[in-house]
C-alpha cells in the first residue's frame, strides 16, 4: 500500500532526513587514505545519535551496521570494518539512513579518495546526474516509468549501466515501503505520482555491465564483471509544485 503522507507527518520525516544527510556528509568529509570503513560507520552513528536520531540500517534485517560502505567494484551492501583501509585513488560509495519520530529518511552518494581515475570521475558525475534527471521526472501525475526512464537514458548514453536487480522505494514509517522504483523503465508506465509521496530515488550505475553478485557474506553486492560502480541516492517527496529533495542539511 502506498501511503501519502501529511504536511505533519512531512515535517517530522524532513527532520529524519535532514539527520540522514548531515551524516552523509560527515562521512564523506572524513574520507581519506588510510581511515577505516569501520572509522567511518563509527562516524555516522555518533553523528546520527547526536542529532537525537537512530541509525535505521543497524540491524535491519540483520545487517551490522549504520552505513553500508562499499568500495570501487562493490555496487552497494558493503559491510563496514575495523580492518579494511580506504586507500588514494578509491571510489567509496556510501548508503545511510536515520530514524526520527517514527519516520526515515534515506541517502548515498560515492565520494573520491583523493585522486581517482578520469573513467572513475566521470562514472560518478554521470551517476549523480542520472540522480537528478530521475528525481525532475518526479512530477505528480506523471508515473513511475518516467523516473527509471530518465535514469536509463542518462546513463546509457554515457556508455554504462544501470543496475537492475536492485532499486529504489517507498519511504516513511517503514525504511522500505511501497512503491519500487526502479531505475529503468519506460515513459507513461507504471503507477502514477500523487503529492504526498515519498521516494528513495537510488541509481546504482557500473562502467560495464549490469549483471551484479552477492558475496559470501550475504549482503556485498559487486559487478560480475568487476567493473567500477557508482551509488547516489537522495529521499524526495511529491508536490503540486514539483519534487522536493528532503535529504538535505
Amino acid at each position: 500500500m502506498i501511503v501519502l503522507k501529511t504536511s505533519r507527518e512531512l515535517g517530522i520525516m524532513k527532520e529524519a532526513c535532514s539527520i540522514a544527510a548531515g551524516a552523509l556528509q560527515t562521512v564523506g568529509n572524513a574520507v581519506e587514505a588510510g581511515i577505516t570503513t569501520g572509522e567511518l560507520d563509527a562516524l555516522a552513528e555518533k553523528y546520527i545519535r547526536s542529532r537525537g536520531g537512530e541509525p535505521n540500517f543497524k540491524n535491519y534485517n540483520g545487517f551490522p551496521a549504520t552505513a553500508c560502505i562499499s568500495i570501487n567494484n562493490e555496487v552497494i551492501h558493503g559491510i563496514p570494518s575495523k580492518s579494511r583501509k580506504i586507500c588514494a585513488g578509491d571510489i567509496v560509495s556510501v548508503d545511510l539512513g536515520a530514524k526520527f519520530g517514527g519516520y526515515h529518511g534515506d541517502n548515498a552518494a560515492t565520494f573520491a579518495c583523493g585522486e581517482v581515475s578520469a573513467e572513475a570521475k566521470r562514472l560518478m558525475d554521470v551517476t549523480r546526474d542520472a540522480l537528478y534527471e530521475g528525481i525532475n521526472a518526479a512530477r505528480a501525475g506523471s508515473r513511475i516509468g518516467d523516473i527509471g526512464n530518465a535514469v536509463q537514458r542518462t546513463v546509457e548514453a554515457a556508455g554504462f549501466s544501470v543496475v537492475r536487480q536492485y532499486v529504489g522505494h517507498g519511504i516513511g514509517t517503514q525504511l522500505h515501503e511501497a512503491p519500487e522504483v526502479p531505475n529503468f523503465g519506460t515513459k507513461g508506465r507504471g503507477i502514477r505520482l500523487l503529492p504526498g509521496m515519498t521516494l528513495a530515488i537510488e541509481p546504482m550505475v557500473n562502467i560495464g555491465s549490469y549483471d551484479v553478485k552477492v558475496l559470501s557474506d550475504g549482503w556485498t553486492v559487486e559487478t560480475k564483471d568487476g567493473s567500477l560502480s557508482a551509488h547516489f541516492e537522495h529521499t524526495v517527496v511529491i508536490t503540486p509544485d514539483g519534487p522536493k529533495i528532503m535529504t538535505i542539511v
